[in-house]
């Protein structure tokens, strides 16, 4: 990642040695997400310098994912800001948006951090009322809202974009009741939120919903909001699409699937769902000619493939890093298949010993393997190792 920094107008200097260029933070920080922003940039800062700095001292952070001369543009118009603006680029953009806005809330000195879009749809003429709103309510957390009264959508273009804003509102607020109690806008990309109420290693963050990741994993005690009107694009063209949506699911079932009950459910699911390229294969290769006994072992080891996508992608998506991919799909199978070899004796067990039915042994005996199949696959398969070398992740971390 490059870190540069204007720590005056017209001086760029790396953040990493200037040595408390900085001597006084400003009052509020502005996060600003980009990529491919650059004809956005100069209007942007323009309207943060008319509306802002007069009524609160402020930083402005740039964190830059662009394939494009944004940075650049970022540098040459810093020089004629009136308030610190700091460029960090991302050579690699991992986690999407929600990753460049967890870089910049590390990179923030102020005690008030605000998140907006770098596509002027949100108007920095807010700034000032949402810290004040959290400073008079005591919230550590302020949203701008287009869902409440003298909030619009007006600037999200077309029904495609109204009916998807307000379908993936819903489904997000439905999922979450709790954790989203009071916030009318779990979408918005727009809020305030205090220093001291993030801890950024706690986030996970995947694609471009950030307000949801934190609201869920560490919401503050106290929530405000406040009205906004989304403006119209000032240059370019939305970068949502199916991609970004494909995303924004895997992450709501990533948040959904957090607790260990929550992922033993989703375990379940999975599995069952294992039935179908199982039955599928069976009856392809039984078809084919083969044997039932190896077209049955054949075909287990398809809806082993197919649990283990689902698993990697829903479940266990940021613990993959603790062992290579090789050495997770071998662990993985070989649990998959202990399972059917323990279950037959055990039936037996049930049967011979305990005197039970067929039915009831056999439903006991799903039962037990399932659990005991999803406590090792949690902790042979996902759990970072142990002894000397630690993980793979952990390594990389230092």
């Amino acid at each position: 990642m490059t870190h540069e920094h204007a720590a005056v107008p017209g001086e760029l200097t790396d953040p990493a040695n200037s040595g408390g260029a900085l001597a006084e933070p400003g009052a509020v920080t502005l996060v600003v997400p980009t990529f491919n922003e650059s004809a956005n940039i100069r209007e942007l800062l323009r309207q943060i310098a008319e509306s802002v700095p007069s009524r609160l001292p402020c930083e402005v952070v740039f964190v830059d994912d662009s394939t494009d001369d944004t940075p650049d543009v970022i540098r040459e118009a810093a020089r004629h800001c009136p308030f610190p603006v700091t460029v960090l680029h991302r050579a690699e953009p991992v986690g999407g948006l929600g990753g460049a806005v967890v870089e910049g809330l590390r990179a923030a000195t102020s005690e008030w951090i605000v998140v907006m879009d770098g596509d002027c749809q949100h108007p920095p003429s807010l700034v000032p009322e949402l810290v004040a709103t959290g400073e008079r309510t005591g919230a550590g957390l302020v949203v701008a809202s287009r869902y409440i009264e003298g909030g619009s959508r007006a600037g999200l273009a077309g029904g495609y974009r109204v009916a998807v804003s307000r379908a993936a509102t819903w489904l997000t607020k439905s999922l979450f009741p709790r954790g989203l109690r009071g916030i009318s806008d779990p979408m918005s990309g727009f809020f305030a939120i205090r220093r001291a109420d993030i801890t950024a290693d706690t986030l996970k963050p995947l694609g471009y919903k950030i307000l949801l990741e934190l609201a869920v994993r560490g919401r503050p005690d106290r929530v405000g909001e406040v009205p906004f009107v989304f403006q119209d694009r000032f240059a370019g063209h939305s970068k949502s699409g199916a991609r970004e949506g494909l995303r924004f699911l895997r992450h709501l079932i990533g948040l959904r699937t957090a607790s260990p009950a929550a992922r033993l459910i989703g375990f379940g699911l999975i599995g069952a769902s294992g039935f179908l390229p199982n039955l599928l294969g069976l009856w392809a290769l039984t078809r084919a000619g083969l044997h039932y006994v190896p077209a049955e072992i054949a075909a287990n080891q398809l809806g082993v493939a197919w649990n283990l996508v689902l698993i990697e992608h829903l479940l266990f998506r940021d613990r993959r890093g603790h062992r290579r991919w090789w050495d997770r799909a071998c662990r993985f199978a070989l649990l998959a298949n202990a399972d059917l070899v323990l279950r037959i004796p055990l039936i037996a067990l049930l049967v011979h010993r305990f005197g039970m039915g067929a039915l009831g042994a056999t439903a006991l005996a799903l039962a037990i393997t399932f659990v005991l199949r999803f406590v090792g696959t949690e902790a042979l398969v996902y759990l970072p190792r142990r002894g000397r070398g630690g993980s793979t992740a952990a390594r990389r971390a230092v």
